[in-house]
């Protein structure tokens, strides 16, 4: 079928072309119109912490956003000063449909510090906290407060999104998305210079690149106005795209220059590439759609459309990679090799198994337990911190910064006041529930200072209280707090909700199902594999090293952001957790694209395997033949997500040096180490496919293979 695709295209190379071109050209007005339809909803359906906060918000119009906490300093009793409750009022005003909470509005002495010289206003903001572009406020309400306050008397605002915003404006602003893809992609053309030599072979990845993502718009444009699809698949068409395009053309490329170096003409190089490399792409692209169509498993909707969304991203470059790239290679036949950019001596000449690759290969062939121990070890210490993984929101302590919001951070913890306060619970007393009596009971609570109940916070049947836990809301001790709220108000029709509880219910819905996307994911990469290789032992081999590799990369994040081991580079302290989705995100991009080179060395040594019969004959050229090949994907994908990292905020550092270094070092440690030892040591295993399984894979009989050739030990 390959094969007849590829003469085809051959025949209407032009038409081709053109076709791509105008699609391609529409793709970009597609980008520009999508920007306006993403999903911004982060919804939890059926979690009660999250349907409280909006049956809150329905109700009082607030209580979807985390507070906006405004400190007051002075030498003297706050609580007696008349200064303070003027520019508290100043504040709430300054917050159109804002609710407070404060000394002066409950006379609790929870809003003040032991030594009376320090106090605080809670000031909730109204509207929905869903759009990732909403702001703070932090800085009109700061003005308004200061607005006429006496000298002796210091503000100061702070609060979650506050010190968020503190963080990143700490640093300087990041590229956009666009232009991060635009600088990901000048970094693959450095990397693909050196890897080529000549012009059409270096810019051929990136004309593919470029019009998979413009026309995986257009496609995910389209899905809009089907289903709802989130923000997030922006930056994966962007970043993703980019890699798995370049993966699949650099596959194509360079099987295609080795056909015509062995003497074939373009035509008959272009069916050898399309029947072997580009078979290999088609399972490459069916194993990353798997990776990130396993996100559907995940009861969050607007996880699901990360998913249904991403998966387009592999399909639109799988079809750029066997049509849009052959109509090209089909116009320029041996001139893809002209117009060289180095000097002829570092341009690729003869068989890449006389070269680096090929004698390595060789070596792990003779010395296999020594190579398998040494990637082992390594990987073994990775995985052991990749077990440590915290999947929690950074505690606010521990987010760095500049400005106000954590001069104010900084003021409350001096004054002895808990954390707590920057993200309290929130109750909502519902059906005619007794609030005062519901304060009453949470303040009883272990691990809760103080619970109020304002008298302005309540509307019809419904009300509020407001609790201050003794730690911040995404220290470990807090489940159990919120457990403890939970229990003790059972049959007072109220419900624990607040900004910490309803992280905790994000991260109970992601990390509670983990499992069953592990299982889907497995289950058909497994399927997928075992027909495409025609052998069981390949498959589990390659989902096991690719689970490895995936709790190496999550034990490089642990290292550097949450023990703090290196952070210092991107001017980040330790953490000492990890945002919950940052794990999600990882596994989403690297399960598929890591595999992406397992599936590149496996069609090779399977192709050679099917020639030779011989095991290590298949391992050497296998590897000789993919291994800069691999390289190449690799580097070219790290340059990308480098340029990621220089975005602002420490969320999407630990996003981009996880995904980075992960990428290296599945490269490395697992396909240069790992793959050909353990393969080594398996021997004619490798190759196990029994008769009964031919049937239920929908593989036909098994060819007749050259007779092994005697292995050398």
């Amino acid at each position: 079928m390959l094969a007849r695709l590829a003469h085809a295209i051959a025949h209407h190379r032009k038409a081709v072309i053109v076709a791509w071109l105008a699609l391609t050209l529409f793709g970009g007005f597609s980008a520009s119109q999508v920007s306006h339809r993403w999903l911004q909803s982060f919804s939890i359906p059926g979690a009660p912490a999250y349907e409280a906060s909006q049956r809150t918000l329905e109700r009082f119009g607030t209580g979807d956003r985390p507070p906006n906490v405004v400190v007051f300093e002075t030498k003297d009793d706050v609580t007696k000063s008349e200064a303070i409750p003027a520019a508290m009022e100043r504040a709430l005003n300054s917050s159109p449909g804002a609710r407070s909470s404060s000394f002066f509005s409950t006379g609790s002495y929870a809003y003040v510090s032991k030594d009376r010289h320090t106090t605080f206003m809670e000031l909730y903001p109204a509207g929905a906290g869903n759009d990732v572009t909403t702001k703070s406020g932090a800085e009109a309400i700061l003005a308004a407060a200061k607005t006429g306050l006496p000298a002796g008397v210091a503000v100061h605002v702070t609060g979650h999104h506050a010190i968020m915003e503190a963080n990143e404006h700490g640093e300087t602003g990041g590229p956009s998305v666009l232009v991060e893809a635009l600088i990901g992609g000048l970094g693959a053309l450095v990397i693909l210079f050196f890897v080529f030599g000549t012009l059409p072979a270096v810019l051929l990845p990136i004309v593919i690149a470029v019009s998979s993502i413009l026309n995986t718009f257009t496609l995910v444009w389209i899905l809009t106005y089907i289903t709802d699809v989130s923000i997030v698949v922006q930056f994966l068409i962007a970043l993703v795209g980019l890699g798995v395009a370049i993966d699949y053309a650099l596959l194509m490329i360079f099987r295609f220059r080795d056909e015509l170096r062995e003497g074939a003409d373009a035509e008959t190089a272009l069916v050898e590439t399309m029947t072997h490399a580009g078979k290999a792409v088609i399972i490459s692209g069916s194993t990353v759609a798997v990776g990130l169509l396993s996100l559907i498993v995940l009861p969050l909707p607007f996880i699901r459309s990360i998913g249904i969304g991403g998966m387009l991203i592999p399909a639109v470059s799988v079809l750029a990679a066997i049509t849009l790239l052959p109509a090209f290679l089909a116009v320029l036949g041996a001139r893809i090799n002209s117009l060289r950019l180095l000097p002829k001596r570092l341009v690729d000449r003869g068989h890449p198994e006389d070269g680096p690759w090929g004698r390595w290969a060789r070596f792990v062939n003779l010395r296999p337990i020594p190579v398998a121990a040494v990637g082992l070890v390594i990987t073994g210490v990775l995985v052991f911190y990749g077990f440590q993984l915290n999947p929690s929101e950074a505690q606010m302590k521990n987010v760095g910064g500049n400005g106000d919001a954590i001069v104010g951070r900084d003021a409350l913890a001096t004054a002895g006041i808990t954390s707590g306060v920057l993200k309290p619970l929130a109750v909502l007393v519902e059906d005619g529930g007794d609030s005062a009596a519901v304060a009453e009971r949470l303040g009883d609570v272990d691990g809760i200072i103080a619970a109020v109940a304002p008298k302005d916070w309540s509307k019809g049947n419904a009300a509020i209280v407001e609790a201050f836990p003794t730690v911040d809301g995404a220290d470990p001790g807090i489940d159990a707090i919120i457990d403890r709220s939970n229990a003790a108000l059972e049959g007072m029709n109220a419900t624990v909700s607040g900004i910490a509880a309803v992280d905790r219910d994000l991260v109970h819905a992601i990390y509670g199902n983990f499992a069953y996307l592990l299982a889907f994911v497995l289950a058909l990469t497994y399927i997928l594999l075992a027909r495409a290789f025609r052998s069981l032992v390949l498959p589990l081999k390659a989902v096991i090293l690719n689970l490895v590799s995936l709790a190496a990369a999550f034990g490089i994040v642990v290292i550097v952001f949450q023990l703090g081991h290196g952070s210092g580079i991107w001017g980040i302290d330790a953490m000492q957790a990890i945002n919950p989705w940052i794990p999600l995100m990882i596994f989403a991009f690297l399960f598929g694209l890591s595999m992406d080179y397992e599936v590149f060395m496996l069609t090779r040594m399977r192709e050679a395997y099917d020639e030779t019969g011989s095991t290590p004959k298949a391992i050497e050229l296998g590897l000789a033949r993919t291994g800069k090949l691999v390289t190449s994907a690799a580097l070219v994908l790290m340059c990308a997500f480098l340029v990621l990292s220089t975005g602002p905020g420490y969320l999407i550092k630990e996003l981009a040096i996880g995904l980075a270094a992960g990428i290296i070092f599945d490269a490395t440690v697992v396909r240069a180490l790992l793959v050909p030892a353990l393969m080594r040591l398996l021997g004619d295993a490798n190759w196990w496919m029994p008769a009964w399984a031919h049937r239920p894979l929908l593989i036909r009989a098994p060819e007749e293979l050259p007779e092994a050739a005697t292995e050398s030990t």
